[in-house]
């Protein structure tokens, strides 16, 4: 019986119902190319294999690479790589321009730095469903207004479209987290919703906006921006970083972008 390391963030799904109704959520197809991160003990992986999909898994620790493949290894559709998540070239995966839907049971605390590093190939995935700390889940779909509001919900809605499914109880997991869990799907826009003339500037003038969010957005952006160009894209210099819209941001970007 393998033992959960901490290291790895491991927390093993043993529901059954729960494990149903993520399999009946993602409802793989047997033409279909899945990817499924961090499979565990493959609660999740026997029953997406079982819809025939194709099925590429990702799987850092090396007793459970052992483990997979010893249970699933004589699969045709089954392909397993001992690799981190946080840095695998997903566009190797990509045949014939098909694109992948990634499932996976994310370990919390590389959860946020995964989801930025696929946001980078969104044009090669169809969907990504995960299980996610219930509060990361409230901050991915957070609108303005909200203290979940920030940075996280700003990159992945621009990319993203984002559904919170259900919640899944820690009594669900060995061993139980200390968190409520939550299923998300995020679905990547078919064509981008805003033109951003400078993605790595946008990051910048986001995550600066959000770096100090109890101040004034005149004061947490005084070294990028006037008063007047917030005004030029419709931002009031006295609201705070949480209560303006993704579009606001992507016309301040662009402003300044032409105008450095």
């Amino acid at each position: 019986m393998h033992k959960a390391r901490k290291r790895f963030g491991q927390n093993f799904l043993h529901d059954v119902y729960v494990i149903h109704q993520i399999v009946m959520a993602v409802a793989p197809h047997s033409t279909e190319h899945l990817v499924e991160i961090g499979p565990g003990q493959g609660a999740i992986t026997e029953p997406l294999l079982a819809s025939n999909c194709l099925l590429d898994v990702i799987e850092l620790d090396r007793d459970l690479v052992s483990q997979l493949n010893k249970i699933f290894g004589k699969n045709p559709h089954f392909h397993l790589h001992s690799a981190d998540a946080l840095t695998f070239d997903y566009t190797s995966l990509i045949a014939n321009n098909n694109k992948i839907r990634i499932v996976g049971n994310l370990p919390y605390n590389i959860s946020t730095p995964l989801i930025f590093h696929l946001l980078n190939h969104a044009q090669y995935i169809q969907d990504m469903h995960f299980m996610l700390q219930k509060e990361i889940v409230n901050r991915l779909q957070a609108q303005p207004g909200s203290k979940r509001y920030g940075r996280l919900s700003i990159m992945v809605q621009l990319h993203c479209k984002v559904e919170a499914l259900f919640d899944v109880d820690p009594e669900s997991f060995d061993p139980k987290p200390k968190v409520m869990s939550s299923i998300v799907r995020l679905t990547p826009h078919h064509t981008q919703q805003f033109h951003i003339d400078n993605i790595p500037f946008f990051e910048k003038l986001v995550t600066t906006a959000f770096s100090q969010r109890r101040k004034t957005i005149r004061n947490s952006l005084k070294t990028l921006c006037s008063d007047t160009q917030l005004e030029l894209a419709g931002i009031s210099p006295t609201l705070r970083a949480e209560n303006i819209q993704i579009s606001n941001y992507v016309k301040l970007s662009n402003l300044l972008s032409t105008s450095s």
